[in-house]
């Protein structure tokens, strides 16, 4: 018998499992942290661009955007050493703001402000929030080539240099997070996030659109659409990380906002990709911890990424604490509808983007039994279609009682998972 500690929100459950019958499956990231020498190495290094210092000039008015509490960045030590370099060529710290690419999200808290650019930095440089239902301060840039009309956050237009800074993880339908997202959706108005997010839907086939799905770039349509959004606010500068499972940064690649970001998702898919020789009778998911399981939203990505090893019928018990609810207080109303067929017709008359996500989970609760491992309510648990247990080790003995084959996922959301059947 081994035993492995799973994260759960802030803290960890331990888990005693048969080697026999329960895989760790992994990924093969490198998870020493970087020095911030080595980050400023990186940084006198970009792809395709000149380096910051090169770009920017002293009375410069320079926009760093950065991800919100929902993802782990290591954007603390990014954003401590770009604005010290800033400084360190000319600009004047009034010079230099700070805005949260929240997207339809939740707003930061102070507390989560200092978190992402650490304490120095925010009591020292201004940082703005976004909101994505304001209807003043979004506004109309011009629209993408199919006609969606782009609304971004008006600050956007008042400085001369907009810098990105964000991590690279899976997406379950924009292939991957980070570099364009950051304006789209990060800092859109909520129209244009749902009309974007909608590309990933066919209301035809009733099912995504072909194309969309995690770690593709090339060919999805929801990854273009952010691409040709973005580029309204022509961004300078992105500096792209890989975190390790503490959130600490362990690749860095900068440049150019586009082609640097496309190479930092190519080395992550790289480093988390995992092959198995068949699926699994039952998955044991973590989501990773906070702030992977903040809400149902977010863990959502880690049971997308389960379902890819599980069998059908099979069971999948996923670790999620969700401090924060649902995500969103409209979530629950989606299930009302009782089955996945049925909300996607509602979700065809009318769009939105949680409906989504929502019929992305049913789907997954119809095809699989989910249990959870949960703080939100077991009423709104088992409206979903889960059920909410208290014990992992029960599955687990269950599993090992029945003969069953398992696999265990101490970071779901961070791989992909790509099965192949041994003939």
């Amino acid at each position: 018998m081994s035993l492995i500690d799973l994260k759960y929100g802030r803290s960890s459950i331990q888990l005693e499992y048969d080697d026999d019958v329960f895989t760790v499956v992994r990924s093969r990231e490198t998870s020493e942290p970087l020095s911030d020498a080595e980050i400023g190495d990186r940084l006198d290094h970009p792809i395709d661009s000149k380096t910051v210092e090169q770009i920017t000039a002293p009375g410069d008015r320079i926009l760093l955007v950065v991800p919100d509490a929902t993802r782990q960045s290591g954007s603390g030590q990014i954003v401590n050493l770009a604005v010290r370099r800033l400084i360190a060529n000319g600009s004047a710290p009034s010079d230099i703001n700070i805005i949260f690419a929240t997207g339809i999200h939740r707003a930061v808290t102070e507390a989560e402000k200092q978190d992402l650019v650490t304490p120095f930095i925010a009591q020292r440089i201004r940082c703005i929030d976004h909101n994505a239902n304001d209807t003043i301060r979004n506004f109309r840039v011009g629209e993408t080539a199919s006609g969606i009309p782009v609304e971004l956050n008006w600050r956007l237009t008042e400085y001369d240099h907009i810098i990105l800074i964000g991590s690279v993880t899976f997406h379950y339908f924009a292939g991957f997070t980070g570099g364009r997202k950051l304006i789209c959706p990060g800092l859109a108005s909520a129209s244009t996030i749902a009309a974007t997010h909608a590309l990933a839907f066919d209301c035809e086939t009733k099912d995504r659109r072909n194309g969309v799905g995690t770690a593709l770039l090339d060919g999805n349509p929801v990854n273009d659409a952010f691409i040709e959004a973005a580029a309204f606010a022509k961004p300078s500068f992105a500096i792209s990380t890989i975190v390790n499972d503490v959130g600490e940064v362990c690749y860095v690649i900068c440049g150019n906002w586009i082609s640097s970001h496309r190479a930092a998702c190519e080395k992550y898919l790289v480093e988390h990709s995992i092959i198995l020789n068949e699926k699994k009778d039952i998955v044991i998911a973590s989501c990773g911890g906070y702030p992977l399981d903040i809400n149902m939203i977010q863990a959502h990505k880690a049971l997308e990424a389960a379902s890819h090893a599980c069998k059908d019928n099979g069971t999948i018990v996923l670790l999620a604490e969700c401090t924060d609810g649902l995500g969103r207080d409209d979530f629950l109303d989606w299930f009302q509808h009782g089955s996945a067929g049925a909300l996607v017709g509602k979700l065809c008359e009318n769009y939105k983007v949680n409906g989504q996500t929502a019929w992305s989970l049913l789907k997954k609760t119809e095809r699989f039994n989910v249990e959870i491992v949960t703080s939100l309510p077991s009423e709104s648990v088992s409206k979903m279609g889960m059920t909410k247990i208290t014990n992992v080790d029960q599955a687990v003995k269950r599993a090992q009682a029945n003969n069953q084959t398992g696999i265990i996922l101490p970071a779901a959301s961070k791989i992909i998972m790509n099965v192949k059947s041994v003939s």
